[in-house]
């Protein structure tokens, strides 16, 4: 059976959205295990970017008299807790487990603590997955936006900061837009404070991380009146179309920064140029990147012929972002190429 990664565990993709909220706890209503499984996954994906540091995760470490008589009192009371110890907001996730018994957790939440405490539903059991979690809380997060008028400013949403390349990715961007004469003025959510998420309904443009989360981009658009671009670009052609398409929704001709990612992109191609004409193999996670446009691209660019005993290239997921992405995937690849030869 093959799985999807965006099937793993609805807690899990909450809290890659809310912890990247630097000033806000996230408590875990649940058991132990919930957090435990979380926090060292949190640790591992982390060290591996070299971040040391592990985001506020606390739990109510329910047991079983709670299971059996309800677990509300003891959300109070570590929300209370918590609230009293300086944090600027305090999300909340339930678990299987409380929504199963049927803990109340949004009216536990919407009492009054003296700092805004925000519930998102992140129950598995009852129908959800990594992908649930994350809209869930990118959505529930809204809740702190200032409804305003567009400040010309542009808004990246989604960024998934458990991957490893999220800072290229966001450099990459930054570059493309920089070409139109902006840039990016709030990153919803990473590395942000609780004050920043206000920010939200002021942007003249959001961008999104990738086309699952489409449906944020419409909620928002219907609650803001903001535009939005539904995905950042994979492959040569669509950076090319990514900036025609925010120039046009910003209002700027795009005409010269496209110009010059062309010329770019064939100083790329060129330098790479040794890649042609190889009899390669590509491998996947499933359903993912292997049959993605920007794949296709490659193939037809660099004249490979796919070949089942090829050289094995593998294809990152999630695919890389821009043409500073596509150098890097090139560089990785020719290095394997070289190796086997």
């Amino acid at each position: 059976m093959s799985t999807s990664r965006s099937e793993g565990c609805t807690l899990t993709g909450a809290l890659s959205v809310t912890t990247g909220v630097k000033d806000a706890v996230t408590i875990i209503h649940g058991p132990a295990g919930c957090a435990h499984h979380n926090v060292s996954l949190f640790f591992s994906l982390l060290h591996e970017q070299d971040i040391g540091a592990i985001p506020a995760i606390r739990c109510t470490d329910l047991r079983e008299s709670e299971v059996i008589f309800g677990g509300e009192e003891v959300l109070e009371a570590l929300v209370q807790r918590t609230a009293r110890e300086g944090w600027k907001s305090v999300f909340v996730l339930s678990t299987c487990v409380v929504d199963t018994i049927g803990d109340d957790v949004a009216a536990v939440c919407s009492r009054e603590y003296g700092v805004p405490v925000c519930y998102i539903p992140t129950s598995g059991f009852l129908g959800g997955v990594f992908q649930t979690g994350y809209e869930n809380a990118l959505l529930a997060l809204s809740s702190f936006a200032c409804r305003a008028s567009p400040g010309g400013t542009i808004t990246l949403i989604g960024e998934k900061n458990l991957e490893y390349e999220v800072e290229e990715n966001f450099c990459e961007i930054s570059r493309l837009l920089s070409s139109l004469g902006t840039g990016i003025g709030l990153r919803y959510v990473r590395n942000i404070a609780t004050d920043r998420l206000a920010e939200l309904g002021c942007s003249s443009l959001n961008i999104l991380r990738d086309r699952s989360i489409g449906t944020v981009g419409e909620k928002f658009q219907e609650m803001f009146g903001t535009p939005y671009i539904e995905a950042l670009p994979e492959g040569f052609s669509q950076t090319c179309d990514f900036l025609e398409k925010a120039g046009e929704l910003l209002g700027r001709n795009p005409k010269r920064a496209v110009d010059a990612e062309i010329s770019l992109q064939k100083h790329i191609i060129a330098r790479f140029r040794d890649l042609a004409g190889q009899h390669v193999c590509f491998w996947s996670i499933p359903g993912i990147a292997g049959d993605s446009p920007a794949m296709e691209e490659i193939v037809q660019v660099f004249d490979l012929t796919c070949d089942e005993d090829g050289i094995c290239l593998e294809v990152p997921d999630p695919f890389p972002v821009g043409t500073a992405g596509m150098s890097r995937l090139l560089h990785r690849w020719r290095r394997t190429v070289r190796a086997v030869k």
